[in-house]
């Protein structure tokens, strides 16, 4: 049966269709925000996946290009590989909803999203994230839902609530949150420098929308949502448990895993489990979920020791950052690099510089995105956690990864104006024992001081961990977070910034939500760590960017020419500017607003570069002294190229101040000479003198060359006076001709 349901949001009006479009899936909502249109569904397989110890979800956020009216680029014409964009949204859905499926449950679930219409004042983003989490809850699939999302920016220093396009060119802040009943179960942000205050104000402000959401999501699950279906649990069973203590008790566990090294703790515990496969093996139900078994043993001990006893793994105090390590310049030949070392976590960054041309195009359904002028890309190479796979180029994780460090440099970069490159950063991870990704934004903005790019502040990343009890009040948060805490702990906040403020939040969760208190000391440990981070390790590599680019990097140098002038500098079919770069060697790069960047290697050459643009496009006047090419000899002169398409001719008489017989005696072609614009005429063409006597900058023309004027007029006059005489005479001499010829008629007559 087909039921629409409507609530105003944000001043819009958001729409749920149910059971008018893919009624065979578990759930399905027809969302509409405003003129954005996403289906929404969710599926559930009828038995859990075999051989597996993880929930098997699958988020898939689909651009379509035909939603803003485009057809795709390239020879295919249809939507290929999902964008980063696509990949970073499937992320954000996924992060707030896995933590609300059983624990137990192994059945695969996929969550799709096709864009279909796009509205760029009403997000597809967010409407996708609450179309998935309606289209879940009105499913027959178990979960713990509803939970809702809200979008904040913030403009001229006020909050606004799901930021139309307008307002997110404007917005110092770009807030994702999601919530439950009752918690923050997700944080999503990019910012300008906030003050972690505003931040916190922000964060609860979006939980008090969803509270609204989520209600509006009650009425609907009421009437349309299904019974939830019943499910093979995956769950340990408990003698398992049993059986596992009497062999491994639990001092020899909390032994085995309590170390700071994690060679060794995984040492410790693969011995653990081949005794104990040993033990069990002739129970093969039980071999099948061990591994997901020692699994949770871990965990429970490593959360009983972290919350009863303040004990970490590694020993450290809960508000302890392990040991710090920060170089630059590692690899001679590139642009840019530098290493940041925390614990068993190590990040090689390399910046390289390019002309803006190399900035990454983008083709989405975002209008306002046609481009990105800093890429930051992670990897993470299967050796930095001691293991051996092939390399498949890069996975969610690692465009996640890279798209938050990427986040919170962004705010720092100089403008284009500033600094005309493209910019490139890759975080190689060296090593990996938790907080990668944090050390990624240190490691770049290092690295980017050193090739010289102008950053305003240095950026550090910090990462905060959580273990909680049966209440609300019963939790501990710890400071920088290492590989296992993360896997057993419940939350891994990560945060940048700089001394001023906040320029990048991500929070993963694996409970269901946050509360007020916890929310506010994550951020204050994380604003404390990462300040010591900036002033004690960063800071001794490398205070401030270098005030020039590297020797290897690129030069570029820019200047503004009238855009009508634009077709001059690049010519014919482009053979102005192709001449510029085949005898420069450089690259020029011409914007319609008539911005010109030049980039080379050889300064020189850049100049000379610019020399030859200026004199294009600069109007040539009387006066003027310019240096120019002998490009063509005639016996009167010689033609000189000032710029290309721009010639003048210096005359027999002005190739010195001694008379010149013959012009190949002066100059020959090929000669680089200078000369002085003596005349440019009506027609265009170009009077100009080599003589030492016109070169005075202070002499007006004018002046040098009345006297040629007035020598021209007196042989103009001669010239006239002689045509006149001439004429004179022709007319005599037809007169006494045609007398001649009267008397001979005359005379013939007579005869």
């Amino acid at each position: 049966m087909f039921k629409s349901y409507s609530m105003e949001l944000a001043g819009r009006t958001l729409t749920v269709e149910v059971g008018r479009v893919a009624k065979q899936a578990s759930g399905a909502a027809f969302m509409h925000y405003g003129d954005t249109v996403v289906l929404s569904t969710a599926t559930a397989s009828d038995k859990p996946r075999e051989g597996i110890d993880f929930f098997p979800l699958s988020v898939e956020y689909e651009e379509k290009l035909y939603a803003v009216g485009k057809i795709p680029g390239g020879f295919n014409k249809r939507e290929g590989k999902a964008s980063e964009n696509s990949v970073l949204t499937s992320r954000v859905i996924d992060r707030p909803m896995r933590p609300l499926f059983p624990k137990d449950y192994r059945n695969d679930v996929t969550l799709d999203n096709i864009v279909m219409s796009v509205d760029q004042d009403c997000s597809p983003e967010l409407t996708a994230m609450l179309g998935s989490a309606i289209a879940t809850c009105i499913s027959d699939i178990p979960f713990d839902g509803p939970c809702a999302t809200t979008q904040i920016g913030m403009v001229d220093g006020e909050l606004v609530v799901n930021p139309t396009q307008a307002q997110k060119q404007a917005s110092d802040m770009a807030l994702t949150v999601a919530s439950t009943r009752e918690k923050v179960i997700m944080i999503e942000a990019g910012a300008n420098e906030v003050a972690e205050d505003i931040m916190i104000e922000a964060i609860f402000k979006a939980h008090s929308v969803n509270q609204e959401v989520i209600k509006f999501i009650d009425t609907i699950v009421a009437e349309c949502g299904k019974p939830k279906h019943t499910y093979i649990s995956c769950a340990v069973p408990e003698e398992l448990f049993a059986a596992i203590r009497e062999i491994v008790p639990q001092e020899e566990m909390e032994v085995a895993v309590f170390t700071d090294d994690k060679q060794t703790r995984e040492d410790n515990i693969r011995n653990i489990t081949a005794k104990l496969e040993e033990a069990f093996a002739d129970k093969e139900e039980w071999l099948a979920v061990l591994g997901e078994a020692i699994y949770q043993y871990q965990k429970k001990t490593v959360r009983k020791m972290i919350l009863k006893d303040h004990k970490r793994p590694d020993g450290r105090a809960v508000d302890q950052i392990r040991p710090l390590a920060a170089e630059i310049d590692m690899l001679p030949r590139v642009h840019g690099s530098a290493m940041f070392t925390r614990g068993q976590t190590q990040i090689l960054n390399i910046c390289t510089l390019a002309p803006l041309s190399e900035s990454q195009r983008l083709d989405g359904i975002d209008d306002m995105e046609t481009s990105k002028r800093y890429m930051h890309h992670y990897n993470f190479p299967s050796f930095s956690v001691g293991e051996t796979k092939p390399s498949r180029g890069p996975g969610r994780r690692e465009i996640g990864h890279g798209a938050l460090a990427e986040r919170a440099l962004v705010p720092v970069l100089p403008s284009e104006e500033e600094f005309p490159y493209a910019i490139r950063t890759v975080s190689e991870t060296m090593e990996s024992n938790g907080s990668t990704s944090q050390a990624s934004i240190c490691s770049s903005s290092m690295s980017l001081m050193a090739a010289g790019v102008p950053i305003k502040s240095a950026v550090a990343g910090i990462s905060c961990g959580l273990v909680t009890g049966d209440t609300d009040d019963d939790y501990i948060v710890l400071t920088d977070i290492q590989g296992l805490e993360d896997f057993f702990g419940d939350m891994d906040f990560k945060v940048g910034g700089t001394h001023k403020g906040i320029t990048a939040i991500q929070m993963d969760i694996k409970i269901h939500g946050l509360t007020r208190p916890i929310i506010e000391e994550a951020i204050r440990r994380t604003r404390e760590a990462r300040i010591y981070i900036l002033d004690e390790v960063m800071a001794k590599a490398i205070a401030e960017p270098r005030t020039e680019v590297g020797k290897y990097a690129p030069k570029i140098e820019q200047i503004s020419i009238d855009p009508q002038k634009i077709g001059d500098v690049v010519g014919k079919q482009g053979k102005v500017i192709n001449k510029i770069i085949e005898e420069t060697g450089v690259k020029i790069d011409i914007s319609d607003d008539g911005s010109v960047s030049v980039c080379g290697t050889d300064k020189e050459m850049i100049a000379r570069a610019i020399e030859i643009i200026k004199s294009i496009v600069t109007d040539i006047e009387a006066g003027a002294i310019m240096k120019g090419k002998v490009v063509r000899i005639m016996n009167f002169g010689a033609f000189v190229e000032l710029a290309p398409n721009k010639d003048g001719m210096v005359h027999i008489s002005k190739l010195s101040d001694k008379r010149v017989e013959k012009v190949e005696d002066a100059v020959n072609i090929g000669d680089e000479v200078t000369v002085r614009v003596m005349e440019v005429d009506k027609m265009g063409r170009i009077n100009l003198s080599m003589k030492p006597g016109d070169m005075d900058p202070n002499v007006d023309v004018s002046t040098l060359d009345s006297g040629r004027r007035d020598s021209d007029r007196r042989d103009s006059g001669r010239r006239d006076s002689g045509r006149r005489d001439g004429g004179r005479r022709d007319s005599d001499r037809r007169d006494s001709d045609r007398r001649d010829s009267d008397r001979r008629d005359s005379d013939r007559r007579n005869s």
